[in-house]
């Protein structure tokens, strides 16, 4: 602290001394309001990290916002964002006119094709009729009728075969008739009931417990610790053909891949409680026909393992801005980058969402960011249709150019201090960036994908199931349920029937188990055209 001075004093201070003593002053003033800005833009940081957390608590995890008037309110989507009128509330006739509409003809028909019909008939018998009709004639009108669907829940059916024993006359020679393999040996397990186990677990979410009783209720008792045996000993024996068959072709035959990875608990896995493990996924460029998804169960999030996982792999892989796949990229020349714009404008949409003042959203720089990118959304949406070189030719011509003004427009911001350094838009304004090369990558190539949103559905199946299940037990268990998501997803986005898809499988690799050409995994491929119709889902 400085001396303090009295009237007397004041008066009898030199003129340099004075000079000093408000210089001095100002030194310190200037040091306080540099203090109180340092304190205003912590505030501002933890108001809106509160603001963040109160909505990842209690608000939609959407990154959409609402147009309401006119004004962006918290999650209207973003592609949405550009060129907004108010919204007109609907007059009563065009209300009511809608309600009215009636089911298009044929719908129901649509609808219950390929189901089973039994025909029920309801009819009068002829001491009623004669009551009614005195006359003692009439005449059969043509039949009314209508239709219900009645649902049987599962049935189990115990399989006892009997092998038929042949002995000659003389005792030496004994023959048995031929026999069909065992899925599992000594089990009653089939491909019926351990595809319906899979078909709850990694298909509807169901834990093994669940499954159990379930099972119980339908008075037959498989305990969970069998079902987990059963779904490991198939896909280590039989599933991992087709997921071995489906990552060659993965790797050889699409040049454009996607990446994303969520972690995961392995309780037995030969390290402490509670240590993470990741779940890694990996699918074929969004654009493509006949997609693979495949996941892949690591210990851990090191570049090592998608670089094991992807060792024949040459092209363009799309991803988060996660370090690991950076390191890829620059230990493996022949693997470039790309990055997600869904990640791109994320932070922009978190700082939109913690802005107290919605009035004052459209003056932000996020809102302007989140602008300017759903204008590329917007013509991006425009080109899902075409084919990937007329795709590449329009994103040159109409959106190259705003990806150009978007990035000297962040720079700008980032050189004229125009945002707080620690804040969720500076934060967005330095992320993109810094992978602005990774960014650009879709404007060199039609198949690469605007954003990884394709992967993170791809992985929302697993991540369902997980949180009902919480953990898996062994890592055995974790490589088989990264095997048999890949071919549940697979045939999803195949237009297949995951339920029966894994039962073809099961049944036709385990009539094939003894083959040494696995030639006919081709035709059991997710979009071979020798799979039968039962295996494909009807179209809508």
């Amino acid at each position: 602290m400085g001396k303090e001075y009295n009237a007397e004093e004041l008066n009898n201070l030199s003129g340099d001394m004075l000079v000093s003593i408000v210089l001095s002053m100002q030194s310190q003033m200037a040091a306080m309001l540099d203090r109180l800005k340092m304190m205003q833009e912590t505030n501002d940081r933890l108001t809106e990290q509160l603001a963040l957390a109160r909505n990842f608590r209690f608000g939609r995890s959407s990154e959409k916002l609402d147009a309401i008037d006119g004004q962006i309110n918290l999650f209207n989507e973003v592609e949405a964002m550009a060129d907004i009128e108010a919204v007109e509330e609907p007059d009563e006739d065009a209300v009511l006119e809608k309600v009215r509409v009636k089911r298009p003809k044929g719908k129901r028909e649509a609808d219950l094709k390929g189901l089973p019909v039994e025909v029920i008939s309801h009819e009068m018998n002829d001491d009623d009729l004669k009551k009614i009709f005195t006359s003692g004639s009439w005449k059969e009108l043509p039949e009314e009728t209508f239709r219900r669907v009645r649902y049987q829940p599962a049935q189990f059916t115990v399989e006892e075969h009997h092998v038929h024993v042949y002995a000659g006359d003389d005792n030496q020679t004994i023959v048995r008739a031929d026999r069909p393999r065992s899925l599992i040996r000594s089990s009653i397990a089939t491909p019926s009931l351990v595809t319906a186990v899979i078909n709850a677990k990694y298909v509807n979410a169901l834990p093994l417990y669940r499954i159990e009783q379930e099972f119980r209720r339908n008075d037959i008792n498989i305990s969970r610790q069998v079902m987990a045996n059963w779904v490991i000993q198939c896909a280590d024996r039989y599933l991992s053909l087709m997921y071995d068959r489906l990552h060659r072709e993965l790797i050889s035959r699409y040049p454009v891949l996607q990446a994303d990875e969520t972690p995961v608990e392995v309780t037995k896995d030969g390290r402490p409680a509670g240590s993470k493990s990741y779940m890694w996924v990996y699918r074929s460029g969004y654009h493509y026909k006949n997609p693979v998804i495949l996941y892949d169960y690591e210990k851990t999030r090191k570049a090592d393992n998608p670089d094991e996982f992807l060792k024949d792999f040459s092209g363009i892989l799309l991803s988060d801005g996660f370090s690991a796949y950076n390191k890829l990229s620059h230990d493996k020349g022949d693997i470039i980058m790309a990055n997600c714009w869904v990640h791109a404008r994320r932070k922009f949409s978190d700082a939109c969402k913690a802005l107290k003042d919605k009035n004052q959203l459209k003056k932000t720089v996020a809102y302007q960011a989140l602008e300017k990118i759903a204008v590329i959304y917007n013509l991006e949406n425009e080109l899902c249709s075409l084919d990937p070189e007329e795709r590449l030719r329009c994103r040159i011509s109409d959106i190259r150019p705003h990806v150009e003004e978007f990035f000297a427009w962040a720079k700008k911001v980032r050189d004229n201090g125009e945002v707080t350094l620690r804040g969720k838009t500076m934060e967005g304004i330095e992320y993109c960036l810094k992978r602005e090369t990774q960014l650009k990558v879709f404007l060199s190539n039609g198949d690469v994908p605007l954003d990884n949103n394709a992967t993170e559905r791809a992985i929302r199946g697993f991540c369902i199931g997980r949180n009902n299940w919480r953990l898996i037990d062994t890592v055995r268990g974790a490589n088989a349920s990264a095997m048999i998501y890949s071919l549940v997803e697979t045939a999803k986005v195949n237009g297949l029937r995951p339920h029966k898809y894994i039962e073809h499988l099961l049944q036709n690799i385990l009539d094939h188990y003894d083959d040494t050409d696995l030639d006919f995994l081709e035709d059991l491929l997710p979009w071979s055209e020798a799979l039968p119709d039962e295996c494909r889902k009807k179209a809508n």
